[in-house]
């Protein structure tokens, strides 16, 4: 299957996995809106994919709220058309702390932005893409959804969540010829992990180091994985290969937690 012409919404698209994706799209060939809360990086990505010689958009948006994510469908149509492919990568880390210390807000804004994001995104999505008897949707889960993360609860909470989220509507909109999957990252290389890292190191009063070494060492590869090999599972999805999977949540992960 190609996607080239097709309309792909990047949610998050600005930085890590979502701007490795938005490229990858972006070079098989479909016109690209990425958006996310920071401009200035929705625009490096947006530069980048033009330079490979692809076409790409970037809307600002926070898909914690409802108008700004009407907002950022209807000004899609305009420019583009309805959306093909949804990629629901938005996503915080929350707090880390154990949940006698988190804060109602805290808990509220990881979830509204992690797991009602994607949901109203869907939302958005999914009467275009049954009109069209058309669509595919990917989630950005975590393996974070998939087992005990201890200090990190919200961020936990909305990740099963979201894999909640797509098998249900798998189950809903597949008799319309939608695919509905989440991607479930281990830990990823690079400076979000590391902060991560850093956060969780001096919430446990270990070193840094030593906090590190503890996620390589549950991943059966021995190291963690990398933004691209995420956005390599996101172009396997899109493919003909994939055309009977739905409702999965996939692992891209070195093996981290077996």
């Amino acid at each position: 299957m190609s996607i080239q012409e097709r309309v792909a919404l990047v949610t998050g698209g600005g930085r890590g996995i979502g701007a490795c994706i938005a490229r990858r799209l972006a070079a098989e060939g479909a016109r690209v809106v990425v958006c996310g809360t920071t401009p200035e990086k929705l625009e490096e990505t947006v530069a980048g994919i033009a330079q490979g010689g692809g076409t790409a958009l970037a809307i600002p948006a926070d898909v914690g709220d409802e108008a700004q994510v009407r907002a950022l469908f209807e000004q899609t149509r305009k420019d583009f058309g309805e959306v093909d492919i949804l990629i629901n990568n938005a996503g915080i880390a929350g707090p880390t702390a154990g949940v006698a210390d988190i804060s109602l807000a805290d808990w509220n804004r990881t979830l509204e932005v992690n797991l009602t994001g994607a949901f109203l995104c869907c939302r958005e999505a999914a009467p275009a893409m049954i009109a069209q008897r058309w669509g595919k949707i990917i989630n950005i889960s975590s393996m974070a959804g998939k087992l005990a993360y201890p200090l990190r609860s919200p961020y936990a909470a909305s990740k099963w969540g979201m894999i909640g989220l797509t098998v249900t509507l798998a189950k809903e909109l597949g008799p319309h010829n939608i695919q509905v999957n989440a991607i479930c990252p281990g830990p990823i290389e690079g400076e979000r992990m590391q902060r991560v890292i850093r956060a969780r190191a001096e919430q446990m009063g270990k070193p840094v180091e030593r906090v590190a070494r503890t996620f390589v060492a549950a991943a059966a590869l021995q190291r963690m994985a990398t933004e691209e090999e995420v956005a390599a599972m996101v172009g396997c999805l899109l493919s003909d290969s994939a055309a009977a999977v739905t409702g999965q949540a996939i692992d891209v992960a070195a093996g981290y937690g077996l």
